[in-house]
């Protein structure tokens, strides 16, 4: 049993029917259905021949003695390895439209999600990885009640990225304004890349403990400030859709699989293993059960999009086995046009 093994012309016209059929309705397919079909100029005991070959090599399963068939996700991996990839070229025009207007690293993250989701009707995943070669052009801190502070770094390309944070001991005006001297001085320029590592190794000198400058920099430090742009952007959208869906889940099972998607670090893992050879077209991993066995009845359609400024971007679709593959793959490919072709 191959399910990767060449397969006849037959077969595969065959095997392409029963799973566009059964993406269609959810239900097995018969032979004599199939034999139906306009254009399939084949007696139902052949097809019912080739069908009993194409589950002897793992592509189709037999859910009840009696029912028909249903493709395997080997199989639903294959159709969909045969789909055209279309673009819209009205839909990406409006798709850099509207990214155009992104402010921020997380703004245009957050479109990209909410345009995916749009269009296909599922969820929508996009991670922006930072680039090694962006730098920084100022830092800013504004005090808050209850002790919490907001943090902003401002890299030298536009890019904003801010986090209100906890602060054991207050920092006075005066202080907040000679760290943020301190560090808009010595660093302005630097590669983000590099400041966290700088920032270290001056905290590990001796005389630093002195320092209230450099107190107050340890404070806001161990607080994550300079982690901030070296975060990947994550924003999912549309986890509601997955509502509409029988996924053949308890509601304990749901429950778990939806505190999967919310973890930040569980949808960088997903994406990082099945993203990371998709650099030029979309990809397409049906079943992601190797994941959490409750996305054993989801599939992930998506692309990792290199920037020109080294940085990178996985954007995905992620929706039921049964979804629309081609629909899906369209919106991926053209939210990947469209992030290859925004102005830096």
């Amino acid at each position: 049993m191959n399910p990767e093994a060449p397969l006849s012309t037959r077969e595969s016209s065959i095997l392409n029917a029963i799973v566009q059929a059964y993406l269609e309705t959810g239900e097995p397919v018969a032979s004599l259905a199939l034999a139906r079909l306009r254009g399939m100029s084949l007696s139902a005991a052949t097809i019912r021949s080739v069908m009993s070959d194409l589950a002897d090599q793992g592509l189709l399963a037999q859910p009840h003695t009696s029912a028909g068939r249903i493709p395997t996700p080997q199989a639903i991996q294959r159709y969909v390895g045969s789909l055209a990839v279309r673009v819209v070229s009205a839909e990406l025009a409006q798709m850099r439209w509207e990214l155009g207007r992104s402010r921020t690293a997380g703004e245009r993250v957050e479109r990209s999600s909410e345009i995916l989701t749009n269009l296909t009707h599922n969820v929508g995943i996009v991670a922006e990885f930072p680039t090694d070669s962006r730098v920084l052009s100022n830092v800013e801190f504004v005090a808050l009640p209850a002790n919490k502070l907001l943090m902003v770094v401002v890299a030298a390309d536009g890019n904003v990225w801010n986090r209100v944070v906890d602060i054991e001991k207050p920092l006075t005006p005066s202080e907040l304004t000679s760290i943020r001297n301190y560090l808009n001085l010595e660093f302005q320029g630097w590669r983000l890349a590099d400041i966290r590592g700088e920032i270290e190794r001056r905290l590990r000198q001796e005389s630093a403990t002195y320092d209230s400058v450099m107190r107050g920099l340890q404070e806001l430090h161990i607080r994550g400030l300079m982690d901030l742009a070296l975060q990947a952007e994550v924003h999912l959208g549309g986890t509601s859709n997955l509502l509409a869906i029988d996924l053949h889940l308890t509601r304990e099972a749901l429950r778990d699989l939806f505190r999967t998607l919310e973890k930040k670090r569980r949808l960088l893992s997903l994406l990082d293993r099945f993203l990371e050879d998709h650099s030029d077209a979309p990809g397409v991993h049906v079943g992601l059960a190797d994941i959490h066995p409750a996305m054993a009845n989801l599939s992930l359609v998506g692309v990792t999009v290199q920037q020109p400024g080294g940085g990178a971007t996985r954007v995905a679709v992620l929706g039921p086995v049964r979804m629309d593959y081609s629909r899906a793959l369209s919106a991926v490919a053209q939210m990947q046009h469209a992030l290859q072709t925004l102005p830096e």
